[in-house]
């Protein structure tokens, strides 16, 4: 070999390197996403869901799904197009009837859970990795459901309680605002839905939340009001883990068709859910895996020229 071969050698190695660390080269770290808080289950049970993978529920999902739910961000199925409850079965409403996520489907009373106030405010946190436009949906499951039978479409409201288009993408991470509904109590299911209009791709989510029991909140509204000063103060909710940025308000539509502000949920009993998103810590490993094998061909190049030069 020459030394005018071993410089095209390294020239071309040059040439494609970048090319290894473009998105479309990365795999998963393209325009996927899921719900961070309240918890989705899917990112609870996955590598980056903190102690919450290694509750019972997320230890029985993974045995189930016969994996671990590393691509936590990888739950769609194309060409729904707004036809959910035609194309998902009933039991697969979590999963988006995928086998690599039949785990998620499991019927249990103990997935990690975030704490909520009925008639309260929150804002989603739904971790993306690549902007998209697109609607989110928001149900939540009827007053009465059980959690220990599979989820079915009759579980949910016919019409979303919050519907978000377009929210902007703000330190990795949309941040849906919504009004909860006020009749609800213990143990319910937060069902988004994210309909990409940027792909064909529909999203899917199953976020475990618990309310106060009914009696446990009358009992707190009682006591609450014999102790209240002759000046009460405002009522406080408990708030999540704050978010890493500041969302741009964005109106809401409700069964009221009114608008309402941003804010926050709530998350945890006394097991620890998922951990903060790390939106903003850097790209995903696939991204940077390609960047390794760049550095790699750079640097055996580079070798190549200084031994020929060496002859």
């Amino acid at each position: 070999m020459t030394r005018m071969t071993a410089r095209l050698c390294v020239t071309a190695a040059a040439a494609a390197a970048p090319l290894l660390l473009l998105p479309w080269a990365a795999g998963s770290a393209q325009a996927h996403g899921a719900p961070t808080d309240p918890v989705s289950r899917v990112y609870a049970c996955s590598p980056e869901g903190g102690s919450a993978n290694r509750s019972a529920a997320c230890r029985a999902a993974i045995a189930a799904n016969g994996a671990p739910f590393t691509a936590w961000d990888n739950l769609r199925v194309a060409g729904v197009g707004g036809r959910d409850r035609q194309v998902i079965p009933d039991g697969r409403l979590c999963s988006g009837n995928l086998p690599a996520y039949r785990g998620l489907d499991l019927a249990r009373r103990d997935w990690p859970v975030t704490q909520l106030n009925p008639g309260g405010r929150l804002t989603m946190t739904y971790a993306s990795t690549i902007a998209h436009t697109g609607t989110f949906r928001l149900y939540l499951t009827k007053p009465g459901y059980d959690p220990a039978k599979p989820l079915k479409w009759s579980d949910l409201p016919t019409r979303p309680f919050a519907e978000v288009t377009d929210p902007p993408l703000t330190n990795g991470a949309y941040h849906i605002p919504a009004t909860l509904p006020k009749d609800r109590t213990g143990r319910q299911v937060l069902y988004t839905i994210w309909q990409n209009t940027s792909t064909p791709d529909t999203y899917y989510s199953c976020s475990d939340v618990a309310f106060p029991e009914a009696g446990a909140a009358r009992a707190t509204g009682a006591a609450a009001a014999s102790k209240a000063p002759a000046s009460p103060r405002p009522a406080r909710t408990a708030t999540a883990k704050p978010s890493t940025g500041t969302p741009t308000p964005v109106a809401e539509k409700g069964k009221s068709g009114a608008e309402t502000s941003t804010s926050t949920g709530t998350t945890g009993e006394s097991t620890p859910v998922a951990e903060a998103t790390h939106a903003d810590a850097g790209p995903s490993a696939p991204l940077l895996a390609g960047g390794a094998v760049a550095v790699l061909v750079l640097t055996g190049g580079a070798a190549l020229v200084l031994r020929l030069r060496r002859r």
